[in-house]
């Protein structure tokens, strides 16, 4: 899951924002894939504006090794600057197989999103 829009569409100097990232998923069960990135909801700045939220799911070739950084949902490092297009060719993931997005903007739920602990 990542946000193609950060900080906003009109300057996404930030694209893309890893949000979520599990690789090796042993057939629907995500749950036992390998967690790369560890999910984090959506938070748009106040004033940026509707932001993407996008699915992609990649068919795997074989088990994959990473040699990706862990980002744990605690920390924002390691989120920016993420591009999931060359994350495939790097792993010679092909095209998406399946994909979804949905949009989100700031609201009164954004600061208590940002207040609330995070669950490993």
């Amino acid at each position: 899951m990542t946000d193609p829009d950060a900080p906003s569409r009109k300057e996404h100097t930030y694209r893309e924002v890893q949000h979520w990232l599990v690789g090796n998923i042993p057939g629907t069960e995500i749950s036992k894939g390998e967690t790369l990135t560890e999910y984090i909801g959506s938070g748009p700045p106040l004033d940026t504006g509707l932001h993407r939220y996008v699915f992609l799911v990649y068919k795997q070739p074989s088990k994959l090794i990473f040699n990706e950084p862990y980002v744990t949902n605690k920390s924002p490092g390691n989120r920016t600057h993420f591009s999931i297009h060359k994350f495939a060719q790097k792993y010679n993931l092909g095209l998406p197989v399946a994909g979804n997005f949905y949009q989100a903007q700031y609201d009164d739920y954004v600061p208590l999103r940002y207040k609330q602990p995070t669950t490993t």
